[in-house]
């Protein structure tokens, strides 16, 4: 189990703008989560000046469960439009390739939810569920023929990025250039995978431009990429369908609306993106939940059936893969005392909300019994709430099941953690079993 020093931390040490924030440890983040929630006010965070990007005004930070469910609850309020997941505005050029179903407010969310819900078959869901299982045990059939590495590329990243690439009817010889794409779209922040990041330090005077602009390229060229992938498989599927999920949406026409090429190709990398990095995120975080705590290991062991699926939604509230979204108001509004302007920027953060004291008997411990769980780890209540959510379930489940099942003493080190305000990720975890372990 690891052992963490005890936390200094004082409230001016805590800067959501500031990339060194989150470098720190989790525990120190924890407790700044904490710290937060006991003031009476939200925060305002801001980020430096950035050339090619408009001046940032800042975000007020809700940390309060309440005041992130009551946000949701109210998009006509809390608008995700023009940017539900960048901390400030992206370039109009970018927005091609970057804005998607999740930065949308009625009537645009509405129109293309409808077509997209459409696509999302029972027969489409089912088949997924089936290859999760089926892929599952490939996976680890591999893990104990090569024996223990890291257990991000040999595990938690496959089982997504398999599932969700089949679904869309990506060749397995793209697999592997769509994670490294969706890689840089998330880690768009940490140097190794987009070279020298925009440092979002709160001390910088000013970021220099042509670091500024190497970053854009590169995420602006992965999503171009991603883009281009899905312009290939659409035309290939509008000229003869195969009975995947690119086939129904491109072809999916509700009451005369169809996807534009554009729409359809953000609709594509949000997939990909969600549908492979948060996941993957969830089943790292749960190893090494399991290892640090061998107690709840022993629990689920004892009542496998019974207990998963309470260990799933812990899981996902103490991890908290997607840490924040974005939203932008469109009228004063109060919430909880506060008084919020029209324009003013908020961002939810479900990585504090679920951890709120008042909501969570002990927060911080890791409890697969834990009833109620109203986490937000999929989001809050409303239109935005996660559309892969149950897919996301079934293969935290059922990986479980055949890591446990068939390598009982599998752990996991010490995590190498992705920098970002945005995913609470692993980059790599190794992992151990049999004489190694």
């Amino acid at each position: 189990m690891t052992t963490e020093q005890p936390v200094h931390l004082t409230p001016a040490d805590i800067d959501f703008g500031d990339l060194r924030f989150w470098a720190r440890p989790p525990a120190e983040r924890a407790r700044a989560f904490a710290m937060l929630h006991a003031e009476p006010h939200p925060r305002l965070f801001r980020l430096p000046k950035i050339p090619f990007l408009r001046p940032d005004p800042g975000a007020w930070a809700l940390v309060r469960h309440a005041d992130v469910a009551e946000a949701s609850r109210h998009p006509e309020v809390f608008s995700s439009e023009p940017s539900a997941t960048s901390p400030t505005d992206l370039p109009q050029w970018m927005d091609g390739y970057f804005n998607s179903l999740i930065d949308m407010d009625d009537p645009r969310h509405a129109k293309i939810r409808r077509i997209v819900s459409r696509a999302f078959t029972p027969k489409t869901l089912a088949k997924a569920e089936q290859d999760v299982a089926r892929r599952a045990a490939r996976i680890v059939d591999e893990l104990i023929e090569h024996g223990p590495g890291d257990f991000v590329t040999q595990v938690a990243m496959r089982l997504p990025v398999e599932v969700i690439c089949d679904m869309l009817g990506i060749p397995p010889e793209e697999h592997a250039r769509v994670v490294r794409l969706t890689n840089v779209v998330i880690g768009y922040t940490d140097p190794e995978y987009v070279g020298s990041p925009v440092d979002y330090t709160g001390g910088a005077a000013r970021v220099g431009r042509l670091r500024t602009a190497r970053l854009l390229g590169t995420v602006a060229t992965a999503g171009w990429r991603l883009h281009r992938l899905a312009a290939r498989l659409g035309r290939q599927r509008r000229a003869a369908p195969t009975g995947d999920l690119t086939s129904a949406l491109v072809n999916a026409n509700v009451d005369g609306e169809r996807l534009t090429p554009r729409e359809f190709g953000a609709f594509f990398l949000l997939l990909v993106v969600a549908g492979n990095e948060t996941t993957r995120t969830a089943i790292a975080h749960g190893l090494k939940l399991f290892t640090d705590h061998p107690g709840q290991r022993e629990l689920l062991l004892s009542d496998f059936d019974g207990r998963i699926g309470g260990a799933v939604e812990e899981i996902v509230r103490h991890g908290s893969p997607v840490m924040f979204m974005r939203r932008n108001l469109t009228r004063d509004y109060e919430l909880n005392g506060h008084r919020f302007l029209a324009g003013d920027r908020v961002t939810l953060w479900y990585a504090a909300a679920n951890r709120d004291e008042s909501v969570f008997t002990d927060p911080d411990a890791f409890d697969i019994t834990r009833s109620p769980n109203p986490h937000l780890g999929f989001g809050g209540p409303g239109p935005h709430f996660c559309l892969g959510a149950n897919l996301a379930r079934r293969e935290i489940a059922v990986m479980f099941r055949e890591l446990f099942t068939r390598v009982p003493d599998i752990r996991a080190g010490e995590p190498q953690r992705l920098l970002s305000s945005f995913i609470n990720g692993y980059k790599r975890l190794p992992c151990t079993f049999g004489r190694d372990g």
